[in-house]
């Protein structure tokens, strides 16, 4: 039994995807989250200047004394993979989890991927996908706008900007006949509705988040590193800006309330380590 939290990080408000599926799933976890507001987007910046938010990222969530880490960001988790294989805890990103599932369901082999522009040229789902089963059939899809429209809360079903970016970007994997199609960046999920509507009944649609909560679980099931029995979990959340609005857009990702557990840091300033505030306990 392991009472420290689980820590997750993304370039903005995506990785909350991530915590309301580990909310389900483990809600005797202590969580914190990292979301990097002040530098958001992640997915058009060089691999040298995603080295070094990853690993700011990793050290500011191993500061709170965290026992694992998920980088909630495809672009991350693609572009700059080694920076989690370095961390002194378990560590890992969305593209094993995803891809995983994705040839788990797929039936016709033509799986489809949608992630930011940096995500889809590092080819990090295609490579896995291939690993996983060498004759899937990868089609991707760069689209750099969808992480804007869900950072500011453009979402609805209805909208009708939202819908026609996705048609733009969809149209090119439907006629490709794909079956299943990853939602690679945590973003996305948040565009399922709309997604859905535009590929058909027909697709099966891999929530990238979903597939790293599952992971999660399995991993604190390997180490025997579940919070113990009886733990009432507990959600820290830290920004490195506040967007207007935050507190909505972020209760439409986690489903419920943020309530008053949000903090604003600088990560170019040493972190307080855990113990040394109350925010964590």
């Amino acid at each position: 039994m392991d009472g420290r939290p689980i820590g997750v990080f993304d370039s903005g408000l995506g990785g909350l995807t991530v915590v309301r599926q580990l909310l389900r799933r483990l809600p005797g976890e202590n969580i914190v989250y990292f979301g990097d507001t002040g530098r958001v987007p992640y997915g058009n910046r060089s691999r040298k200047i995603l080295h070094k938010y990853a690993r700011q990222d990793c050290s500011f969530l191993r500061s709170k004394g965290v026992k694992l880490i998920i980088a909630a960001c495809g672009t991350v988790s693609s572009v700059v993979p080694r920076v989690l294989e370095e961390q002194p805890v378990p560590a890992f990103g969305v593209v094993k989890p995803a891809a995983a599932a994705a040839v788990r369901a797929t039936r016709s082999g033509r799986i489809g991927v949608l992630g930011t522009s940096a995500t889809i040229h590092a080819g990090a789902f295609r490579r896995c996908l291939l690993q996983l089963n060498p004759q899937v059939q990868v089609f991707e899809k760069e689209c750099p706008l969808f992480v804007a429209l869900v950072e500011n809360g453009w979402i609805g079903r209805e909208d009708e900007v939202t819908r026609l970016t996705a048609r733009r970007y969809l149209e090119p994997l439907r006629e490709q006949g794909v079956d299943t199609l990853i939602l690679g960046c945590t973003h996305f999920p948040l565009l399922t509705d709309i997604i859905a509507d535009i590929m058909g009944g027909g697709v099966t649609l891999i929530d990238s988040g979903q597939a790293a909560a599952d992971a999660c679980v399995e991993r604190l099931a390997q180490d025997n590193t579940f919070a113990p029995p009886g733990n009432s979990g507990r959600c820290h959340f830290y920004v490195s800006d506040q967007p207007e609005g935050f507190s909505k857009i972020a209760g439409m990702f986690l489903g419920q309330a943020i309530g008053e557990h949000l903090h604003t840091v600088d990560l170019e300033l040493p972190a307080p380590m855990a113990g040394e505030d109350d925010e964590t306990g």
